[in-house]
């Protein structure tokens, strides 16, 4: 058996980033940013009022309260075309160019209208500065500034920061097209009747939700019958157009599977044996240049083995740094028990943060590789060394598996 360290190095060795595409702002979020976006614009673009109220003379406001006439009123998108003169104020919007002459504003709330041409203004802390809710030109971002570096993951914040310096494309890693496939004759997909020795599918649909929770553009090809011709034909179309591929099913040592013998012949595969429970059956492999991700038939298998090896790899080839789950220390709130087998085991857990700050977790209860209701109700997968177990209060690691 191989280490799960030891086969994640080696899969995303074989997994880098695919080539920067160009792409709409409007197109970018949930992307990453393959080269530094940097800011032609100065922003804000010109000073300007933080607050409603009076632009002033800072020189003016050597003692309040102070009376002054008001000569002019500017909202936000116009420009008071009035110099202002000592003695004088103008009644002024947030977000409206400072008038010529003008170095600080007094909030409204700070004011007391005379008449229509006159004002008392009695801000706190007279003497009043230069600069007093006056946001400057380039006081957030100046031209040349990296505004988001390469590697970062475009957020509606990002979004709106690259809109501000009016970058309207970007270089971003692009989403992993992968096809997912499943093969069996004994597997029921459209609802009808199961026949002798049939179950229902229900991996496909699991594997396509993982796949666009984790930022993947989706082709589902469906169950593929038992048959070498049709495996094959589906496999040289999954190549076309896709980025990646995975199939679900027939990857166990010894075991005879159509999709084991097809991958066999016609891609360059390594069928591997990882020291884990569940998903110790995994197969990593190119097809075309095409990387092929070969997981387990038994549900819970399917899901750990993409959540430890799929992901990370599909994470890595669209840019993110981060391409684990979260990981937490977790307190145990009941006995995990296990017996030794040279295996690390990640038993479906669900947890809670509780009075002590920390996250606590229990068991969701069954554990086998095809017991999938139990695992819906899981929120993490808990890392249980080989051994005995773990007793309640202990510490354990844990991966979250809703980030």
């Amino acid at each position: 058996m191989i280490a799960l360290e030891d086969a994640q190095r080696t899969v995303l060795s074989q997994c880098p980033p695919l080539r920067p595409v160009s792409v709409a702002l409007a197109d970018a979020v949930g992307r990453v940013l393959a080269a530094d976006a940097v800011a032609d614009e100065d922003v804000p673009p010109f000073d300007n009022s933080a607050v409603d109220g009076y632009a002033v003379l800072s020189s003016d406001i050597a003692s309040a309260p102070a009376e002054l006439r008001v000569v002019d009123e500017v909202a936000a998108g116009a420009a008071s075309s009035v110099r202002l003169e000592a003695g004088q104020a103008i009644r002024i919007m947030t977000g409206a160019p400072m008038p010529d002459g003008a170095d600080a504003v007094v909030m409204i709330e700070h004011s007391e209208i005379l008449g229509d041409e006159a004002v008392r203004l009695d801000p706190p802390g007279a003497p009043l500065a230069a600069g007093t809710a006056v946001r400057s030109a380039g006081s957030d971002v100046r031209v040349g500034d990296i505004v988001a570096p390469a590697g970062t993951v475009v957020t509606p914040a990002v979004v709106g920061t690259l809109a501000s310096v009016n970058a309207r494309r970007l270089d971003l890693y692009p989403a992993v097209r992968v096809a997912v496939m499943s093969t069996g004759d004994e597997l029921v997909s459209d609802g009808g009747e199961l026949g002798p020795g049939q179950i229902r599918e229900s991996n496909l649909l699991m594997l396509e939700a993982l796949l666009i929770d984790t930022g993947c553009q989706v082709m589902n090809f469906g169950v593929i019958r038992d048959d070498e011709t049709a495996v094959e034909a589906a496999l040289d179309d999954a190549v076309d157009g896709n980025d990646a591929i995975i199939t679900s099913g027939g990857v166990s040592m010894g075991e005879y599977d159509v999709v084991k013998a097809v991958l066999g012949r016609i891609a360059e595969m390594d069928w591997m044996q990882i020291a884990i429970r569940p998903a110790k059956p995994f197969a990593f492999g190119r097809l075309g240049g095409v990387p092929i991700f070969g997981l387990p038939g038994n549900p819970v298998s399917a899901l750990v083995s993409f959540e430890l090896m799929a992901r990370p790899c599909l994470r890595r080839m669209m840019g993110f740094s981060k391409l684990a789950r979260t990981s937490v220390v977790a307190i145990t709130d009941e006995a995990i028990v296990r017996r030794p087998d040279g295996k690390v085991h990640f038993d479906r857990v669900y947890g809670t943060f509780a009075d002590d700050g920390r996250y606590h977790v229990r068991s969701v209860g069954a554990q086998g590789s095809h017991q999938l209701a139990a695992t819906a109700l899981a929120d993490a997968l808990a890392v249980v060394p080989d051994g005995d177990g773990l007793g309640a209060g202990d510490e354990v690691a844990v991966f979250l598996l809703r980030d």
